[in-house]
């Protein structure tokens, strides 16, 4: 149930337990807007932390992350949503993952050299190079699944995504994506952090020239657009600032309503009983291959760096 926000940017319904980690759906009763703000904390401080990733390939993994969790919010339990990029650029490959209900997960594959040689700050276009972005997306009970490919050539994740969205759900859309490590005051250390807003629009016709759009949906839509391209990057990351907050301080005017937010974990789907249902499929010989010099065999997931040795 959707619940109005007050001017402390609080909702009369109930609070959603605590400011990190979570995807809060959100509309707008003036322009007629739907979308999700992401917020991430430990989740994906957890996820980046499990590998050595130079800074530009965490930040570009943790805007994946951030994204694959506001479009996968809306699943069943059991459903799948999964965005993979694979790419000639520096950053070969990416796989942010996610089972409902809020189950994340990601990896990333890179050429270390030629982003040092990339020199600091590098545009995350150049870093992802060409090639393609996939979104692939399972339901529970469905045999068929549905994936949509968008060609990258320079682009960002967001600007990605907004092609998907024009091309495959035909929808007018407005992405933000920010990561960055921040010092926690009293706390230990730099920790990874993560957000992201979407919104979209239910009329694909008001961006669209070949039909006329109704009356007042190109202005609604535009001044929604407006007012969430006012966000800033630090503000999708402050955790001193409430997600609901936030909420009210960009859209007040068009009267914004929030519902039950999803919580996030850091999840991985592996464990030694799959790995050794895998390590079945192979020959004695191919096996053989594998063992090290004291006879064991060690498999490391890519996702979250456990080690398994039989």
């Amino acid at each position: 149930m959707a619940e109005p926000l007050s001017s402390s940017g609080r909702s009369a319904g109930p609070a959603v337990d605590g400011p990190d980690d979570l995807v809060l759906p959100f509309s707008t009763d003036k322009s007629g807007i739907r979308g999700r703000l992401a917020r991430m904390g430990g989740v994906v401080d957890t996820i980046l932390s499990r590998h050595t990733y130079p800074d530009a390939v965490s930040e570009a993994l943790g805007q994946a992350l951030a994204l694959t969790a506001m479009l996968g919010q809306p699943l069943q339990p059991g459903g799948r949503l999964g965005i993979q990029t694979r790419t000639d650029g520096p950053i070969r490959f990416l796989l942010a993952d996610y089972e409902a209900p809020g189950r994340l997960r990601g990896y990333a594959s890179f050429d270390a050299d030629r982003i040092a040689a990339m020199g600091a700050r590098p545009k995350q276009g150049d870093l992802i190079g060409s090639g393609h972005m996939a979104m692939t997306l399972e339901r529970l009970g469905e045999e068929d699944r549905y994936q949509g490919i968008v060609a990258l050539d320079g682009q960002s994740l967001s600007a990605a995504a907004l092609t998907y969205f024009r091309q495959s759900e035909q929808l007018p859309s407005y992405v933000r994506l920010a990561v960055a490590r921040q010092r926690v005051q009293g706390g230990d250390g730099w920790h990874w952090r993560a957000g992201g807003l979407l919104i979209q629009h239910p009329k694909a016709d008001v961006e669209d020239n070949d039909d006329p759009p109704a009356p007042g949906d190109q202005e609604n839509w535009q001044r929604a657009r407006i007012l969430a391209a006012s966000v800033e990057d630090h503000e999708l990351i402050d955790p001193t600032l409430p997600a609901e907050r936030l909420l009210f301080r960009l859209f007040n005017e068009e009267d914004v309503r929030v519902y039950p937010g999803l919580k996030l974990d850091a999840k991985c789907r592996c464990s030694r009983e799959r790995v050794q249902m895998f390590l079945t499929r192979f020959s004695e010989d191919d096996l053989a291959g594998l063992r090290e010099p004291d006879g064991a065999i060690s498999v490391t997931c890519e996702f979250c760096n456990t080690k398994y040795s039989f």
